[in-house]
């Protein structure tokens, strides 16, 4: 029987099965009915509609290729060429475009692990029919994966197991799986999904109940997410979708995860008990150089959509033709090309893996990592120096516009340049705040910052990938080429002269 994605009907009724979320100190019935998910829930089913939409099909779907027939997310399944990796970043685009790419964690994000699965089952030893099992089962359905692989700031001093009270591990192992305790820092978008994956990055382990990678379903008993401030109930309060076009329907609300004897059953597991292969798992698993991938095209989306924010702006505040003003647009149409272009190359030119398969090349992956942590912030810099007051020359509310005794003045005094509307200027603005400005605006300056780690954790991992790959020896060989071809006494290659009688004459008294 041939298998298809779910439909967005179909994921929004795959939410309604008892998970434990709590936002504003009560727990949440439903999910897909809650002020603070509703309109998340609805713009993620909108992507799983356009896995049917003959307008979108060519470009984002492809065969399965676990086992059986039916079709499937493209990212969801082995790429084997530069070709594929290209469709890849095709479909990538095309959901990211869905979202305005501001849902950083779309259920393709996950893919970029369980579009492993397949080729790499082998690595998982004991386990590696699990992830065969996985690979076939996240195909069928195109499931919602989240991830938590960062420890809770606490005591990170300390090593892993002297932190037992708070860090994610197997409190026992039984014939029906692990007991597992613990939380993680931050589970994003985990309200939405379907899974979360649990894996350790950063601290060294050294006992085997910490040496863990495995998925647990949201409903599962003992589960616990416990919600930061919602962005999207903020705004339903606060205001209208005319005030809050961004965080009213597109927050991913990052969650602290909290399992209490949660039992994960064996099928769920990946590794366990095997300090080594645990530590090697982000170097071998080839989820990094798919996760960079889909971050970076994802980012490159977002940026054409500021950037076509910050260019209608300064149309509307009538300062386009400003020299200066022109310039650092440029610099951001610069940031965005920068970004497609490193998505480009990392599909354009892939590197051989497993089985056949291939990854994005991981040298402009990590490029991706640095350059984000200081293109973004600096992309929002711009739009706060040249909108300026812009951004705030504004009322509070779409209400202010029906009450009869201000609304001539807001006509007249708040219209834009060029024949632009004061109710266009505002929907602009209010829309470019809510980008940068809002609380949703500034946790997306730190999620870009902080999407791929830490600033010098990103910049240490790719120094040491080139160290490992002997890619830095050639360099240092490269440079030793140079300086081989001459000494102290001058060129020491055959070609080349050095014009002894011109050097006397410059060493003249």
């Amino acid at each position: 029987m041939a298998t298809r994605p779910m439909t967005g009907e179909e994921y929004v009724d795959s939410l309604r099965d008892g998970r434990e979320v709590y936002v504003y100190g009560e727990r949440v019935k439903d999910v897909t009915s809650h002020p603070a998910f509703h309109n998340p829930v609805r713009m993620t089913a909108r992507l799983y509609d356009a896995l049917h939409d003959p307008a979108h099909r060519d470009v984002l779907t492809c065969p399965v290729d676990g086992g059986g027939d039916g079709y499937t997310h493209r990212f969801f399944t082995t790429p084997r060429s530069a070709e594929d990796l290209v469709a890849d970043q095709a479909a990538i685009a095309a959901w990211a475009r869905m979202s305005y790419g501001w849902m950083g964690r779309s259920p393709d994000y996950k893919a970029s692990f369980l579009g492993t699965l397949g080729a790499n089952a082998d690595f998982y030893g004991d386990f590696a029919e699990n992830a065969r099992s996985w690979y076939r089962t996240s195909q069928e359905r195109v499931l919602f994966w989240n991830h938590a692989i960062v420890h809770p700031p606490v005591d990170r001093d300390r090593p892993p197991d002297e932190v037992a009270d708070v860090f994610i591990h197997a409190e026992a192992e039984t014939d029906a799986g692990l007991v597992v305790s613990g939380a993680k820092v931050v589970a994003t978008g985990s309200a939405l999904t379907h899974y979360n994956f649990i894996a350790h990055y950063g601290l060294p382990i050294r006992k085997r109940e910490y040496a863990l990678v495995a998925t647990v379903p949201m409903d599962a008993p003992g589960v616990k997410l416990i919600c930061r401030p919602s962005y999207t109930a903020t705004a339903a309060v606060a205001g209208s979708p005319f005030d809050y076009p961004l965080s009213s329907r597109l927050d991913e609300n990052d969650t602290i995860l909290v399992l209490d004897k949660v039992v994960i059953p064996w099928e769920n597991v990946f590794i366990y008990g095997d300090l080594g292969k645990v530590q090697m798992f982000t170097a071998r698993s080839g989820f990094p150089e798919r996760f960079t991938f889909h971050g970076c095209v994802r980012l490159a989306v977002k940026l054409e959509f500021l950037a076509g924010l910050l260019a209608k702006a300064l149309e509307v505040t009538g300062t386009r033709d400003f020299r200066g003003v022109q310039s650092r647009l440029g610099e951001v149409l610069a940031w965005r090309n920068l970004f497609w272009g490193l998505s480009d190359a990392a599909a354009r030119n892939p590197v051989p893996w497993k089985n056949g398969a291939v990854l994005p090349n991981p040298d402009y992956g990590m490029a991706y990592r640095w350059f984000m942590q200081i293109g973004y912030p600096r992309i929002r810099e711009i739009i706060l120096q040249d909108v300026a007051s812009g951004l705030i020359y504004m009322p509070s509310s779409a209400e202010d516009f029906r009450n009869p005794d201000i609304r001539p003045y807001l006509d007249k005094y708040v219209r834009g340049s060029g024949g632009t509307t004061a109710v266009e200027r505002v929907k602009l603005m209010k829309l470019l705040w809510d980008a940068v400005g809002t609380e949703f605006g500034g946790r997306h300056e730190l999620y870009e910052r902080n999407y791929s780690g830490n600033h010098e954790n990103t910049r240490v991992e790719l120094y040491f990938s080139q160290l490992a790959s002997g890619q830095l020896d050639g360099y240092r060989a490269f440079a030793e080429e140079c300086m081989a071809e001459y000494d102290l006494d001058g060129w020491t290659v055959p070609d080349l002269a050095s014009f002894p009688e011109l050097n006397a004459l410059y060493r003249r008294p």
